[in-house]
């Protein structure tokens, strides 16, 4: 039997899409009429086989529940069905959720259920077509067999007679009556159920009067759908069984397809498109696969990277027609045009070219796309905007198609192309095939923040894109160990800057797993202020200033906001405001079944005293380079130093963020000395005052590092002085020069951190509960501090191992997410991560002296 759900109406689907992407799902049906057909004799009313299928797939999904509520009694029930026991079965209508049911009976119940079977007995005597159904609860009485007459004859006595008796509940089906000696009620079932599991959202589906009761306990994103004809509560309504099969095969491909979305591509292989002011993610088969607008931190227009294609995505691939369902073809490779932020995408004959247009107006993206070549190709444009809660519709028009809807306006400039439109209930999408002539180039490009359909002269804006990246390259001086991949680096954290305000993200992307279906998935698109600085302080030892000044920029007129620098938030918005409450957005499933997918980030409420230290570190990097302090820089460098005065001795939350109680974490106070030692040195070096107490201060957080942190039955400097776990950041105590690197101490600590937290090619930041579950991958920036450890304990060949090891996990267009697996041999966290690739620069500098 072949299902397919356009058989269904389109209202009913696009409810059922919705109803698949609730966090926990419970799916019910009836048996008779809506599993198994009616037939003349119930004892051979056989399940559709479509249909188990579909309940046993849905069954096996990670918080999905399927039963089955019938009114046969629960033995008789699973013996016709042979259902799998991953499907609960409820029988006699509720009131049997185990085969053991009938010994909870009361004695009393008991009395008066064998009374009642012989009383019917006496009734059904003799009488044609009339069947008596025993249950340990119950008598059933069925006259689907027998002629109208007698059957009216039969129902009239039952009813007149038992039916009366107190203590016993009456349920009228098609053709049966049931007599109950205890309360029978599908909804009371369907209830207990959904309790049971803590369902978000159930679906019920019935053919009988018996399941009104049933569709009568449904609300909010509840779904019911009534099987055949008759007056119901349902808002639904299907024909046949058949029916019944086809939509539970849906609900069940919508479900699977939210819960892991399909064959998520490996982090690693993502390869991002960056104007400065924007970004995008393209898959290695040149689906667009991940872009926000207006801005990278604003709502998603495509999150196909984490709720699979219904969450919205921009794909070209060569066309494959009836060719007997034969997939389109792998490309043959994916790279950026060298020193530029440009990426092609290439198939025997095809070419996708993909970039975002610079020079446009602000809180407007262009994303380009230029295909060439002589394929037959297919495209799809399904946006998707406000992470596809918000409906849209698409007009094709004369130059293109305009998008419906939104708030923000979004139009995809394409002349010459036919579009088709297609609707899943909610959202449209447009598709085209397009035959390609040699030489003859297509330009699609999509404005957000435009209206405009107006022609452009594409190669012009592709020349003056690539120009803006390749002309900042030469500017740069790089290192000769891994040349190329550094300057991939550097053009990565440079991509990561938004040159409208002057922020660094620390990633592009949110919700990214730390452990493939885990909870560790958090939103990175924001500026911290240790990230940003560590990310400027990177491209300003490759010679580029620009970067770093536009940050300190942004950096003095976030502290304008603020009752004073020990007051100063871990991270802010790109714009400087403070985020709003983190948020989940429930209908996404998450990047291979990895949820909850987040809006913001609750560090923001936190305490992390070590954000004062990389500031000053900064500036002193930027002095260094250009020979002066600015007037605004040393202003910073002063209210840097006054935070640190007034809390470097409170516990805190710690780099990691960890969401637990606070701690004295030795990298933060390490952080408040880098803070107050770089700030006397700035100072010595350009001429500027050290304030009274900077120098005493220093050497008494010094003190205190040393005091408290060295733990000696670890013979290493812990992660904070309550405690004797370790954490990779404490290597700092030697790499800030806290301590000479020489001192036997840091010898022991990078050794026992060696031990404890390195994993093959990764090292992990702590083994420690940190109060979340599930686990995670090793930092590849934690890995940098190792080997730049390694180096300053005279450890070369174990540094150039071990940083091979960071270069081959990097993906084939050399992006490096947060964290690596070392076990699964793949990466892991947002993507691509300011950290990982700063920390791969320092390293390659650091093995080229």
């Amino acid at each position: 039997m072949a299902l397919t759900a356009e058989a269904l109406p389109a209202e009913l689907r696009r409810v059922i899409v919705q109803l698949a992407r609730t966090p926990r799902l419970l799916v019910a049906c009836d048996y008779d009429g809506t599993l198994a057909p009616i037939v003349a004799d119930p004892t051979q009313a056989k399940p559709l086989p479509e249909s188990v299928h579909a309940l046993r797939s849905l069954a096996a999904l990670p918080a999905t529940t399927t039963a089955v509520i019938s009114g046969r009694a629960l033995r008789d029930l699973a013996t016709l069905s042979r259902l799998p026991a991953e499907v609960h079965l409820v029988g006699s209508h509720g009131s049997e959720f185990d085969v053991g049911f009938v010994h909870g009976l009361e004695p009393e119940a008991t009395q008066l259920r064998t009374e009642l079977q012989v009383a019917v007995q006496d009734i059904v005597r003799g009488q044609t077509g009339v069947t008596l159904e025993a249950k340990p609860a119950s008598v059933a009485v069925h006259v689907r067999r027998a002629e109208h007459d007698v059957s009216e004859s039969v129902l009239d006595a039952v009813r007149n007679g038992p039916a009366q008796w107190d203590g016993v509940q009456v349920t009228e089906g098609k053709a049966v009556i049931e007599l109950a000696v205890v309360q029978t009620d599908k909804g009371n079932a369907l209830d207990a159920l959904r309790h049971q599991v803590g369902a978000t959202a159930a679906i019920f589906l019935g053919d009988d009067v018996t399941d009104e009761k049933a569709f009568a306990r449904l609300q909010g994103p509840d779904l019911g759908i009534k099987v055949g004809e008759g007056d119901s509560l349902a808002a639904h309504r299907i024909s046949s069984t058949t029916d019944v099969a086809t939509v539970l095969a849906f609900l069940m491909e919508e479900r699977r397809t939210w819960l892991y979305g399909e064959q998520a591509p490996p982090i690693e292989r993502l390869t991002m498109l960056s104007n400065e002011r924007n970004i995008a993610l393209v898959t290695p088969d040149a689906r667009v696969t991940w872009m926000c607008h207006p801005g990278p931190d604003s709502a998603a227009v495509f999150a196909d990277l984490l709720g699979g294609p219904a969450a919205g995505h921009f794909s070209i691939r060569p066309h494959v027609g009836g060719n007997g369902g034969q997939r389109s073809p792998l490309p043959l490779g994916q790279r950026y045009v060298p020193n530029t932020m440009t990426v092609e995408t290439r198939w025997s004959r095809l070419l996708v070219t993909d970039y975002l247009a610079h020079g446009t107006d602000n809180h407007r993206t262009d994303l380009v796309r230029v295909i060439s070549g002589s394929a037959t190709v297919s495209v799809e444009f399904a946006p998707r905007p406000e992470f596809g809660q918000v409906p849209v519709r698409i007009t094709p028009e004369a130059g293109g198609l305009r998008v419906q809807g939104t708030s923000e306006p979004m139009v995809v400039y394409s002349p010459g192309v036919q579009w088709e439109i297609a609707s899943d209930g909610m959202h449209q999408s447009a598709t085209a095939v397009i035959e390609l002539t040699e030489g003859e180039p297509v330009v699609l490009e999509m404005r957000g923040g435009t209206e405009d359909l107006m022609p452009t002269d594409e190669p012009a804006r592709r020349a003056e894109a690539e120009a803006y990246w390749s002309e900042w390259m030469k500017t740069l001086s790089l290192p000769e160990v891994e040349r190329e991949l550094v300057a991939r680096s550097a053009l990565t954290l440079r991509g990561l800057v938004h040159s409208e305000t002057g922020a660094i993200m620390a990633a592009a992307t949110t919700s990214l797993p730390e452990e493939i279906g885990g909870v560790r998935n958090w939103d990175y698109r924001y500026c911290w202020l240790r990230d940003g600085a560590m990310t400027a302080q990177a491209l300003v030892t490759l010679g580029s200033n620009a970067e770093a000044e536009a940050f300190l920029d942004w950096l003095h007129r976030v502290l304008e906001s603020v009752p004073g620098p020990e007051r100063l938030h871990p991270l802010y918005s790109l714009q400087g405001t403070g985020l709003g409450p983190e948020a989940v957005i429930d209908s996404l499933p998450g990047y291979a079944g990895s949820r909850p997918v987040r809006v913001g980030n609750l560090a923001d409420q936190q305490v992390q005293l070590d954000v004062f230290g990389p500031v000053v570190e900064l500036i002193a990097h930027l002095a260094q380079a250009t020979g002066t302090v600015r007037d605004n820089d040393w202003e910073l460098v002063t209210a840097m130093a006054d935070a640190v005065s007034k809390r470097w001795f409170e516990p805190d939350h710690g780099i990691w963020e960890e969401r637990d109680a606070p701690r004295h974490h030795v990298y933060s106070k390490v952080m408040c000395w880098v803070t107050l030692d770089r700030a006397i040195k700035i100072a010595g070096a350009y001429g500027r005052e050290v304030e009274d107490g900077w120098v005493s201060l220093r050497d008494q957080i010094s003190e205190d590092v040393v005091k408290n942190g060295w733990h000696p039955d670890v013979q290493a400097f812990t992660t904070a002085y309550e405690g004797s776990d370790l954490d990779a950041a404490s290597l700092y105590v030697g790499l800030s020069g806290l301590i000479d690197p020489s001192d036997e101490r840091f010898r022991a600590t990078v050794t026992a951190i060696e031990a404890e937290l390195r994993s093959g090619s990764t090292v992990y930041r702590y083994r420690r509960d940190d109060g979340l579950p599930g686990d995670e991958g090793g930092f590849h920036l934690c890995a940098a501090w190792l080997i730049e450890s390694y180096l300053l304990t005279g450890r070369r060949t174990e540094a150039e191992e071990l940083f091979q090891q960071i270069v081959d996990t990097a993906g084939p267009t050399g992006l490096l997410s947060e964290e690596y697996d070392p076990i699964a041999e793949r990466s892991l966290g947002n993507h691509p991560q300011a950290y990982s690739h700063l920390g791969l620069i320092r390293c390659a500098q650091l093995l080229s002296a």
